[in-house]
């Protein structure tokens, strides 16, 4: 699984994202949970198709090589994270799963795709 570093800066009223070794991906949240959910998301939407994903950086090479990096360093107000590449280039595969019908009323109340629901649901508590 691909991993890249996101530096998350915390504002007055939101939280955004930016990710180095991926130009053009940038992300808010107005709570720092949806910030790590959106720039999920928005890795994920950005890299969709991609035949060539961008290589990964450590924390040092990116010091290094980002020419980005004095700026953002300037400024000191940002935390360091890895966001996981969950669903870009990922190949879906059929599979049979056991539920509480219970549970299966609920989803189809909600939505009228179960595989989706539930694939979002699982990306959600992964994260």
């Amino acid at each position: 699984m691909k991993r890249y570093i996101a530096l998350i800066e915390e504002g007055k009223n939101n939280y955004s994202a930016v990710f180095p070794d991926v130009p053009g991906v940038i992300t808010t949240g107005k709570t720092y949970e949806e910030i790590i959910k959106n720039a999920h998301e928005a890795l994920a939407l950005h890299l969709d198709g991609e035949e060539k994903l961008p290589a990964e950086r450590s924390l040092a090479q990116i010091k290094e090589t980002w020419k980005d990096w004095k700026e953002w360093q300037k400024d000191g107000n940002f935390t360091v994270t890895y966001i996981d590449l969950l669903t870009a280039q990922a190949k879906r595969k059929r599979i049979n799963i056991t539920i509480d019908e219970n549970i299966l009323a609920r989803i189809d109340k909600r939505t009228r795709n179960r595989s989706e629901f539930i694939a979002k649901a699982v990306e959600n508590a992964l994260l």
